[in-house]
């Protein structure tokens, strides 16, 4: 193949060096505008799992990087005057110069062409004389920049500034200093990569960094650094450099990370690689480390793939999940950063815990077992200021399967008069099983079963408070007598045989109902049997589709206020112990808060209050009909996921809203709004939402939203981004699923009971041994290539080790 490589940083060295081995008969010519020993930047952190890939695809390159590489274990976190250490990390870091250099002299070994200070053809000219065009070029490429439309590049500039810089102190960790100054929070991330130098990455808010009087530099030319900026980062981090330590800075200047996604990262012959076609924030590593695997991938998928088409498909179908989940975990992380001074009031050792974890990758049960000590001092410190007495957990660290280790999914949480056992809810899932509104044995039976599976609360599905507010002909309803009756029994059979409560959802589906259940097709009308839908605005869930909603007048609103509350009564009477205001995913209360569905001109539209004022109103009339004992939640949708829809902003101030009304948690969800969304799906996605809620307001709040192990529960428990996470699917994979979590987690006391009935299943069942004894005699491959025979002696074990 003839292959040329637009861009000679390590993506694209490293991808021509890989490949001259595949098949010398390749023709690779690098093109790098920069002359060989300009270099930006400072160390650079590669993570154990490349550099495994690295050792596997060319040991030489691997040799000579592990040579020079600084490693070390450690996370410094300094806070409030205090220094917290975690360890057991693992980092290998080296000077990008040096990296560099090695890549360049495997190349040059290799037979490369390498054309420094040489500024490439433009990739479609490349295209045409060349099999392959490899933009390496960046995070401003050129290549993409040109072809935007047809890569279908998203630019996302954050808003903190940030400056790369070294210094010759040299770290024994990697530390994160966070700086209280007057102007506001800073942040420095350090780390080691020489004998004798570190990088040190000074960040900030940017309200933070105009308030400390920094300004960009238009003026500065091309490889200038900002030299007034770095004397002033001398003086705000000299305790930190210390008595004759310096910043050093090359090409250093006041930057706004943006993070590149791109539809596409191929087309034709030219393909994106590393920065070119994806960014991920420094806070989670290095972007280098992303374009080495990338380099890793593209070669393979070459190498196995006929035709440069079917190699570059499969090269993307690859990594495009493994770099998706890597921005996720770094938007999660640089989010962190941008609002640090939401957690600064944090006790430093949950400070430190939440900084850990902020990128949802590393986890509660990862740091057990990295540092069980760290884990455990902040279980101590947890055990010791949760809401309710308990005795506190250990100081030491406790073996995963110890009875003495209380995890923080555990501790019981009290609202208003109601004290939950632990910190499991059981998410409101709609059934689609009820007849009439009358739920039956099933939802004896389903929520039956979830209240025995050791969740703290069980909510039910929503239940509407009329006729014409159900979903579909199938949602369970409080709106009749012999509804009242029916979820009685659900609830004595809960109260008699668990020690879960069980709370009640309800709601009005305004625009969205009048559909057909789930599995026959969401969100579609009946084909027969409709009944007429309101709204508060005539505007259709889909256009031409569902119906046109009637607007509500005020007094057919004062008449749907009046049902809710009277739902209340009977939910009061059938003897719910929580009550939880639907106002989200669209429905009726929700569509008043949208300004998406809400367009009235009168007082229960326009701005965020008028739009809050039928949802308060409904609210105010129920918690006067709940009684004043029991507490009541509130569910919304933090963001509608869509330009020009409800924000992260609004959310708080809704929460803040109904907190003011008398809610005693908000349940945080967000979407569901408008069938255009685009949510933002990952792992734990909405849990951000409930975090910023819960730190802005003080309210308690409910997590939900792809929370789907125990360890995640912990990690948000622990970290403080929640008070409560309600679980759905999880559930229905595993009505015991509390239950067993405990017993995997090797705990057993007051946060979780198992029903007297089922006691003796509280232990996993045993599974066929797999700790045999290995053979003694084994045949291995000796270093000639010739299959010998190897004795080991081993000590003969008895059966009970």
């Amino acid at each position: 193949m003839r292959i040329a490589c637009i861009g000679g940083g390590p993506g694209g060295l490293y991808f021509a060096a890989l490949m001259k081995r595949l098949d010398p008969a390749h023709e690779i010519t690098v093109y790098e505008r920069n002359a060989p020993d300009d270099t930006f930047g400072f160390g650079v952190v590669l993570s154990d799992e490349t550099l495994g890939g690295i050792e596997h695809a060319d040991p030489a390159v691997y040799a000579a990087l592990s040579a020079e590489f600084a490693r070390w274990d450690d996370i410094d976190i300094h806070y409030r005057g205090q220094v917290i250490t975690s360890g057991g990390h693992g980092f290998s870091a080296i000077d990008r110069g040096r990296l560099l250099r090695i890549l360049r002299d495997r190349c040059a070994d290799l037979g490369v062409g390498l054309r420094f200070r040489a500024t490439a053809p433009p990739a479609t000219d490349l295209a045409a004389t060349h099999d392959l065009v490899v933009a390496a070029d960046g995070a401003n490429s050129t290549t993409r920049r040109t072809h935007a439309a047809d890569f279908g590049e998203h630019l996302d500039r954050r808003h903190c500034k940030y400056m790369w810089l070294g210094t010759d102190l040299v770290f024994d960790a990697f530390n994160f200093h966070i700086v209280t100054t007057p102007h506001g929070t800073m942040q420095v991330h350090g780390y080691p990569y020489s004998a004798d130098a570190s990088t040190f990455i000074v960040e900030m808010h940017e309200r933070v960094w105009r308030a400390a009087g920094f300004t960009s530099r238009p003026d500065l030319r091309p490889g200038d650094s900002d030299h007034d900026a770095v004397d002033t980062c001398e003086k705000l981090f000299a305790d930190i450099l210390g008595r004759g330590h310096r910043l050093v800075p090359n090409n250093s200047r006041w930057l706004a990370f943006t993070t590149v996604r791109t539809d596409t990262w191929h087309r034709g012959n030219v393909v994106l690689l590393g920065d070119a076609a994806h960014t991920a924030h420094f806070s989670i590593g290095s972007g280098t480390k992303l374009a080495m695997e990338d380099a890793l991938t593209l070669a393979a998928s070459l190498h196995e793939n006929r035709g440069v088409r079917a190699a570059l498909a499969a090269y993307e179908e690859e990594r495009r999940p493994v770099v998706a989940s890597t921005q996720r975990a770094a938007q999660a992380s640089l989010e962190w950063f941008e609002d640090i001074e939401r957690h600064t009031a944090q006790e430093p050792r949950r400070f430190a815990f939440n900084l850990l974890t902020r990128s949802r990758r590393v986890t509660y049960d990862n740091l057990r077992v990295r540092d069980p000590a760290f884990v455990a001092d902040v279980d101590a410190w947890f055990g010791a200021t949760a809401s309710s007495p308990q005795p506190s957990a250990p100081s030491s660290p406790a073996p995963m399967s110890s009875p003495a280790h209380r995890p923080p999914m555990f501790f019981p949480f009290r609202l208003r008069g109601l004290e939950l056992k632990n910190r499991v809810v059981v998410s409101a899932m709609d059934m689609y099983s009820a007849t009439d509104g009358t739920p039956g044995d099933f939802h004896l039976v389903h929520l039956g079963s979830k209240a025995l599976g050791g969740a703290a609360l069980v909510m039910t599905e929503m239940v509407c408070v009329s006729a014409e507010g159900r979903i579909t002909p199938r949602c369970a309803g409080l709106y009749a007598p012999h509804h009242e009756a029916a979820w009685s029994r659900v609830t004595d059979f809960v109260h008699r045989h668990t020690d879960a409560a069980i709370g009640v959802q309800i709601g009005h589906s305004g625009r969205k109902g009048s559909t057909r259940v789930m599995w026959e097709g969401i969100d579609q009308p009946l084909e027969e049997g409709n009944w007429p839908v309101v709204a508060p605005s005539p505007l259709p869930y889909r256009p031409g589709v569902n119906q046109v909603p009637h607007e509500l007048t005020p007094a057919e609103l004062d008449a749907i206020r009046d049902e809710f509350a009277a739902s209340a009564r009977a939910a009061d009477r059938a003897g719910f112990d929580l009550l939880e205001l639907h106002c989200a995913h669209g429905y009726l209360l929700s569509s008043f808060i949208s300004p998406l569905t809400n367009r009235r001109t009168d007082a229960y539209g326009g701005d965020l209050a008028g739009r809050l004022r039928f949802p308060l109103e409904v609210f105010a009339a129920v918690r006067a009909a709940w009684p004043g004992d029991r507490p009541m939640t509130v569910r919304i949708s933090a963001t509608d996921w869509v330009d020009g829809g409800t924000t992260a902003d609004d959310a708080v101030a809704i929460a803040r809203a109904f907190a003011d009304a008398g809610a005693d948690a908000i349940d945080v969800s967000t979407g569901q709004v408008t069938p255009d969304e685009e949510p933002a799906y990952g792992r734990s996605y909405q849990t951000p939402f409930a975090d910023r809620i819960r730190g802005d307001t003080g309210i308690p709040t409910i997590a939900v939203g792809a929370i789907s192990s125990y360890d995640d529960v912990n990690s948000l428990i622990l970290a403080g981004r929640t008070d409560l996470c309600a679980l759905g699917r999880p559930h229905l994979y595993d009505p015991s699923w509390t239950l067993h979590a405990a017993a995997e987690q090797g705990y057993s006391g007051p946060g979780v009971t198992w029903p007297v009935p089922f006691r003796a299943g509280s232990r996993r069942p045993q599974t066929g041994r797999t700790d045999g004894p290995r053979p003694r005699l084994e045949l291995v491959r000796g270093n000639d290539d010739a299959t010998t025979a190897h004795r080991r002696w081993r000590p003969q074990r008895s059966a009970g080790t």
